[in-house]
C-alpha cells in the first residue's frame, strides 16, 4: 500500500516537473517581465481620404498590489487629479473578485486610464515616490468631425465577456464598443507587442533580456477608409435638428452608403477619456435615446413608399398589366369596407398611381393577388407575395458592416392563421399590407436600399459603410449582385412612375434644376402626427445616389420627407448647394418637432 501511494506521488511530480509547463511559466515570471506593447490603432478616413478619426498619445496608471508600500497618498491623489474617495474606491474594485476576477497580488493591474500627457508628466516627474505604480503609454481617439458618430462608433474599456471570449485582451485593454469601431475590432487593433526585461530576486526591472533580442515589435492596426461622404452627413445631421428621424443615402452601383444619419445623436468627443463612462451613462438615460441608431434599428411602416415594390409584385405575377386601370373613388371600396385616399382621376393605371400615391390601385391589386383563384388558397398566395418581398431585401437584416442592424418584419400566413384562424382571413383582412401600413415594418436602411434597386432596375449590393481596408481586400459578400424576382423591364415602368411623382405628382418639391430625380413619398400613419417619408434616385439614367428619408410625426411625405431628399441628392450631385437651396436647407435645420417627454 505504501508503495502504491509512493508511486502516485512520483507520478504526479513528474506530471508537475516534466510534463507541465506551470512552473517553467513560474520561474520564468520571477525573472522576467513581459511588458506589453500596445499598437496604434488604424486611422479612419471618409471616401475621400479625409482625416475623421486618428489617435493621441494617453497613458494608463498601472499598480502592482505586492509592491505598493509606505506611498503619501494625498500627494498622490493630488498628482493624478483625484480625489482620496476616489482612490479607495478604484484600490476596492481591483481587489473586487466579481470586478476584476483575474486579480492578483503580483501581476499589473488598471487603476486609472486615460491620463492625458500633460497630467503624465506631472505623475512622471515624482513616479520614484509611488512604489508599485508605474504608466505604459496607450492612444487615445480622437476626432477632426463632431458628425457620424452612429458609424464611427466608439472605444472602451474590455469587460469581463470580452477577457473570456478572446485571449488577445487582458484587465485595462480597450476594444470597440459601437459603430465600426466594433464591426471592424480585429483590423483595427493591430497586434501587440512584447518587451522583455529582466527581475531581479526582489523582482525589480534590471534591464533588456539579451539586448532585445527576444522582443516583438506590436503592428499596428488597419486604416479603414469610408463610404460616407463628410460634407454630406453634416448637412444630413443639420437638416435633421430638432427632430427624430434618419437620413440615409447609397450609391446604387457600389452599395456603398453615402451618408448614413440618425436624429438625435450625439458629439463622438463625449465618448473618449476619463468622463466616457459618466458620459455614456448620460446618453443611455436621456429619453430621445441618441445613442440609438434609427437608421438600422427603427422598425416603422414604410407607407406609401412600400406601394412600388406592390406593382412590381403585381406584374411579376400577371395580376395586372401596365394597361390594368383601377376606379379610386376617393378610396378603395368594397361593400362597405373602405380605405381612404386623395382626390385625383380616375381610373388609375400603375404609372399614374404611383405618381399620384393612389391607395386604391394597389389595394385592389393586393386584394387580387391574394384572392387568386390560381394559387390554391390565400395562405399560399400570401407566401408567394411573401417570396418576392424577401427577394427585395425586406424582413431579414440586409447585412449592412455595422452592429445592432434590425431585420423589420413581413408578415407570413402563419401568423395570420394565429391571429385569425386557419382559412379566416383574406386579401381584404390584410388590405392595410399593401400600402405599407398593418404588420408591415422596414428600417430605413431597407427603404433606401428599395430605392438602390428601382435604379438598378431589379438587383442591389448589400449595404456597407467600409469601402476600403488597408493592406486588405473589402469582404466579396459586398461585390455581389442581389437580383430580386421581378424582371428588369417592369423596373423600368415603376421609374417613370417615380419620375412622373416629381415632374407633376406628389414629389413635386423634390424638383432639382439639370437633374432627372425619380421619388416616391410616404405619410404613415402613427398613433400622433403621421409620420413623413420620402425614397428617389438620381440621376433618373445612370443613377448615382438612392436616398431614404424617416421624419417622425413629420405629417405628409411632402412636408419634410421630399424637401430634405431634395437637398441630400443635389449636395451630393452637384457637390454644393444652390444659394436658394442653401436658403431652404437653414429654414428646415431650424423647424423643430414636439415630441414631448415620453420616452422614444
Amino acid at each position: 500500500m505504501a508503495m502504491v501511494i509512493v508511486m502516485i506521488y512520483i507520478v504526479r511530480l513528474m506530471s508537475l516537473q516534466i510534463f507541465s509547463d506551470d512552473y517553467k511559466a513560474s520561474a520564468e515570471s520571477n525573472a522576467f517581465y513581459r511588458k506589453t506593447q500596445y499598437p496604434a490603432r488604424g486611422l479612419i478616413y471618409d471616401r475621400d481620404s479625409t482625416l475623421m478619426v486618428y489617435n493621441e498619445s494617453a497613458y494608463s496608471i498601472m499598480v502592482i498590489m505586492e509592491e505598493q508600500q509606505g506611498i503619501d497618498t494625498l500627494d498622490f491623489c493630488r498628482t493624478i487629479g483625484i480625489t482620496k474617495q476616489d482612490y479607495i474606491n478604484r484600490m476596492a474594485d481591483i481587489k473586487n473578485p466579481d470586478k476584476n476576477p483575474s486579480y492578483s497580488r503580483y501581476t499589473p493591474q488598471l487603476f486609472i486610464g486615460q491620463i492625458p500627457a500633460k497630467q503624465y508628466a506631472v505623475f512622471q516627474e515624482k513616479l520614484y515616490k509611488f512604489n508599485g505604480f508605474y504608466a505604459e503609454q496607450r492612444t487615445v481617439r480622437r476626432y477632426s468631425t463632431n458628425t457620424g458618430a452612429h458609424v464611427i462608433g466608439d472605444v472602451g474599456e474590455v469587460n469581463q465577456a470580452d477577457i473570456d471570449s478572446d485571449a488577445y485582451y487582458r484587465q485595462g485593454d480597450y476594444i470597440g464598443k459601437l459603430g465600426i469601431e466594433s464591426s471592424y475590432e480585429e483590423e483595427l487593433r493591430g497586434e501587440k507587442g512584447v518587451q522583455i526585461l529582466l527581475r531581479d530576486v526582489r523582482g525589480r526591472i534590471k534591464g533588456s533580456y539579451q539586448n532585445g533580442k527576444f522582443d516583438k515589435a506590436a503592428v499596428p492596426g488597419r486604416s479603414l477608409y469610408l463610404s460616407l461622404d463628410n460634407e454630406l452627413q453634416k448637412l444630413g445631421e443639420h437638416l435633421l435638428q430638432g427632430k427624430i428621424g434618419t437620413i440615409v443615402a447609397i450609391e446604387p452601383s457600389t452599395g456603398e452608403v453615402l451618408c448614413l444619419v440618425s436624429s438625435p445623436s450625439y458629439d463622438p468627443h463625449m465618448l473618449i477619456g476619463a468622463d466616457r463612462s459618466k458620459n455614456y451613462q448620460k446618453l443611455a438615460r436621456d429619453p430621445y435615446k441618441p445613442l440609438y441608431n434609427r437608421a438600422i434599428m427603427g422598425q416603422y411602416p414604410p407607407g406609401s413608399t412600400f406601394k412600388t415594390s406592390q406593382g412590381l409584385t403585381f406584374l411579376q405575377e400577371n395580376v395586372v398589366t401596365p394597361q390594368t386601370a383601377y376606379p379610386c373613388h376617393r378610396g378603395f371600396v368594397l361593400g362597405r369596407f373602405r380605405v381612404g385616399c386623395h382626390g385625383h382621376a380616375s381610373p388609375t393605371k400603375l404609372q399614374f398611381a404611383i405618381q399620384t400615391s393612389c391607395n386604391a390601385y394597389f389595394c385592389w391589386g393586393f386584394y387580387h393577388m391574394i384572392s387568386k383563384k390560381r394559387y390554391g388558397s390565400c395562405y399560399k398566395a400570401l407566401t408567394r407575395w411573401k417570396d418576392y418581398m424577401v427577394s427585395m431585401g425586406f424582413g431579414y437584416k440586409l447585412g449592412i458592416d455595422l452592429p445592432g442592424e434590425k431585420r423589420g418584419f413581413i408578415p407570413n400566413a402563419d401568423y395570420y392563421d394565429k391571429w385569425y384562424g386557419h382559412n379566416r382571413w383574406n386579401g381584404q383582412t390584410i388590405i392595410s399590407d399593401a400600402i405599407g401600413q398593418g404588420e408591415v415594418l422596414l428600417t430605413p436602411l431597407q427603404i433606401a436600399n428599395l430605392g438602390a434597386t428601382i435604379a438598378n432596375r431589379g438587383y442591389y449590393y448589400r449595404p456597407h459603410v467600409v469601402r476600403h481596408i488597408e493592406g486588405k481586400d473589402i469582404d466579396t459578400i459586398y461585390t455581389k449582385r442581389h437580383y430580386t424576382m421581378v424582371d428588369k423591364h417592369y423596373y423600368e415602368l415603376v421609374a417613370e412612375g417615380m419620375r412622373a411623382a416629381v415632374l407633376g405628382g406628389t414629389c413635386r418639391g423634390g424638383a432639382i434644376p439639370g437633374i432627372e430625380v425619380c421619388g416616391k413619398t410616404g405619410t404613415a400613419q402613427n398613433h400622433g402626427r403621421d409620420h413623413s417619408i420620402f425614397m428617389g434616385f438620381a440621376p433618373m439614367r445612370n443613377p448615382r445616389i438612392a436616398v431614404s428619408v424617416y421624419v417622425e410625426n413629420g405629417g405628409f411625405g411632402a412636408v419634410y420627407g421630399v424637401p430634405i431628399g431634395s437637398l441630400i441628392m443635389e449636395q451630393y450631385l452637384n457637390g454644393k448647394l444652390s444659394p436658394a437651396s442653401q436658403a431652404k436647407a437653414e429654414a428646415f435645420a431650424s423647424r423643430t418637432i414636439s415630441y414631448g417627454s415620453s420616452s422614444r
